[in-house]
């Protein structure tokens, strides 16, 4: 299989990768996000991502490099692109329970809140905002910007937005037996309550059902005058969704295989009802002979912190899938 399923023709002259980090208290339900030891660890595992993709380790924290099931974090992946191309890459705090460990940009957010209770995020308006700005300042520095999230438990809220705007979306999850009961037990609670409050705008929705993240990477998209790459699955396609419905032109999204052919989403079809362009890596990480890897191509973790858009970035940049290959395995190889 091609290693993309279709090489952009974009111009471009200054790449960067970018990461936008946040929380939401979902990621706290146990059951509902993979991405941590415990669920209440999930609201740590941005920073940690992004110390690792950034400093090449992790020091603020006894955590493994790996899952439990010795399959390697998407954050590997990322800091072995950014290795690669030799990208610095920079990190934006949309929301976080803990304070970054690297230098980044602050979009002054709090921590997502539980859609289910009240407003996820009551100054979505004023991250979109900050977003802007962030935007037209990365315009002045790069014209090609892949942009990444970390934000555990976000799946789900991608589901209640895309849902909320009336996609009929199902969702990827990092774990391999996708707790789709659990999400869509949480959506229907959230659209009934939202319902009852008739957001007015698609920022409103975010407001009521969203993450942090999300309005800032929607901010970033309206002002940036580069190529955008929005990096990531389901919770792109959220983000492309409110871009949509804001009017604004729909950026670039790159993802993995894994999640496209995720039996459980439908990533495709909403990608496809929403207009966007999407490029699909296929790593072939089956094929490498790292038995953590493998666990990819059997459904387990699939994407995160921008590892797909990060592939595509390095290919984009000249360097051929087997060296892409070879880079990630010698990195993952060497954090086991």
């Amino acid at each position: 299989m091609a290693f993309l399923s279709e090489t952009p023709d974009i111009a471009w002259e200054r790449p960067l990768f970018c990461g936008i980090l946040g929380n939401t208290l979902l990621s706290t339900v146990p059951g509902v996000s993979g991405a941590g030891p415990t669920a209440e660890q999930t609201l740590l595992t941005p920073v940690l991502d992004a110390e690792l993709i950034t400093n090449g380790k992790i020091t603020s924290a006894s955590i493994h490099a790996d899952t439990p099931t010795g399959c390697p974090t998407p954050a590997t992946i990322t800091r072995a692109m950014m290795e690669l191309t030799g990208i610095s890459p920079l990190f934006i705090n949309a929301g976080l329970r803990y304070p970054m460990t690297v230098p980044g940009i602050d979009a002054l957010g709090s921590v997502g809140e539980d859609p289910r209770f009240g407003d996820a995020v009551p100054r979505a308006h004023d991250l979109y905002l900050r977003g802007e700005m962030i935007g037209r300042f990365l315009s002045a520095y790069t014209d090609l910007l892949v942009l990444g999230e970390c934000v555990p438990g976000g799946t789900t809220t991608a589901l209640c937005v895309l849902r909320a705007l009336g996609y009929d979306a199902r969702v990827s999850s990092s774990f391999v037996d996708n707790p789709q009961n659990l999400k869509e037990e949480i959506c229907r609670c959230v659209l009934k309550r939202i319902a009852r409050t008739n957001p007015a705008s698609p920022l409103d929705v975010v407001r009521c059902a969203g993450d942090p993240m999300m309005p800032v990477a929607a901010g970033i998209a309206h002002a940036y005058t580069g190529t955008l790459i929005l990096a990531g699955g389901s919770q792109m396609l959220a983000v492309s969704g409110v871009i949509k419905a804001m009017g604004s032109p729909l950026p670039l999204i790159a993802t993995t295989t894994y999640v496209r052919d995720d039996p459980t989403a439908n990533v495709v079809e909403v990608a496809r009802a929403i207009g966007g362009k999407c490029y699909y890596v296929d790593p072939g990480f089956g094929e490498l002979g790292h038995a953590g890897l493998a666990r990819y191509c059997a459904g387990e973790v699939k994407e995160g912190i921008g590892a797909g858009g990060a592939m595509l970035l390095a290919n984009m940049m000249g360097f051929a899938p087997h060296e892409i290959q070879e880079k990630i395995f010698r990195t993952v190889t060497a954090y086991s």
